[in-house]
């Protein structure tokens, strides 16, 4: 039996593992960057963007499945656009004001990583597309 069967049989497994080896890649460009790993998996911000590798992976999947003129394909790809518009502009916002917040103020620490840099987001969305195709490939 083909150990990727499973892959062909359950397709939309393939983004749930484009999301966890987009996490462990996360921590392991993180640890080449500053030195230190991240202290746990799916924590926001960082490269790639893991929500942006998982949409486009289901993007990506229900393509194939259904076709690109499918409802739920054109259901996918707003939902993707308005991850990937999210990361970039409400998420990064957010971590913006907690920047400020944490210079003005000293009894408690907000998260500033909560958004994501376009980069980040392309490289996500690259990352996921990549990992699908193999997916893909593989089974």
């Amino acid at each position: 039996m083909h150990p990727f069967l499973i892959l062909r049989t359950y397709p939309f497994l393939i983004p749930l593992v484009v999301l966890i080896l987009t996490e462990i890649t996360k921590m392991l460009v993180e640890q080449m960057k500053t030195g230190s790993w991240h202290a746990r998996l799916f924590h926001p911000g960082g490269m790639p963007s893991s929500h942006s590798a998982f949409v486009m992976s289901l993007l990506i999947i229900v393509a194939r499945k259904l076709g690109m003129g499918s409802v739920e394909f054109a259901i996918a790809f707003v939902f993707a656009a308005i991850t990937w518009y999210d990361a970039m502009s409400s998420r990064r916002a957010i971590g913006d004001q907690a920047k400020v917040l944490n210079r003005l103020q000293h009894w408690q620490h907000f998260t500033e990583q909560l958004g994501h840099s376009f980069m980040e987001v392309l490289g996500g969305v690259i990352f996921g597309a990549a990992i699908t195709f193999l997916g893909i490939w593989l089974s």
